[in-house]
């Protein structure tokens, strides 16, 4: 079995409760995962941060935020694949990396990274802050049709979400 089919793995015993063969497989992957976030190429560092991701490392979110800074668009979105997935039931992870995944949806030279990165600010705080961005990344002519899409949906999203408080 190589890492993908074990991070295929991990995620379907996560979504099967099964924490047991979860922490099994976690224990038998870990270094596998950590040297792979440390590699060269940019294609086995995506990999790893996608598998952080799928696996639930949580105790691995500074990799992830080493992800999110990557020189490489694919282990940025990997990342952020992640960091997304952390967010459903976490959301201060996403908000521990809030500045990051403003600069990210706002500039990133990459529109599928910048689209990430707004679906990942969905599972953090409705912070004003955050709902103003995504209204300016919407309202954007300039910019991309899919990208503003996300932007506004997210940004009614934790505006409902902010009102509900």
């Amino acid at each position: 079995m190589n890492l993908p089919e074990a991070a295929a793995r991990a995620d379907e015993l996560a979504r099967a409760g099964d924490e047991r063969q979860l922490s099994d497989l976690r224990r038998e992957w870990d270094d596998e995962v950590e040297g792979a976030a440390r590699d060269a190429d940019y294609r086995v560092r995506a990999v790893a941060y996608r598998a952080i991701g799928q696996f639930r490392y949580r105790q691995k979110r500074e990799l992830i935020r080493r992800g999110l800074e990557d020189e490489s668009p694919a282990a940025r979105g990997a990342a952020l694949l992640s960091l997304e997935l952390f967010g459903r039931d976490h959301p201060g992870d996403v908000n521990a990396v809030r500045p990051l995944l403003h600069e990210l949806a706002s500039n990133d030279p990459n529109v599928a990274v910048r689209r990430l990165a707004v679906a990942a600010l969905r599972h953090g705080s409705p912070e004003r802050h955050t709902i103003v961005l995504l209204q300016g990344i919407a309202e954007a002519d300039d910019t991309d049709k899919d990208l503003r899409a996300a932007a506004a949906k997210v940004a009614a999203e934790l505006t409902k979400k902010s009102r509900a408080r």
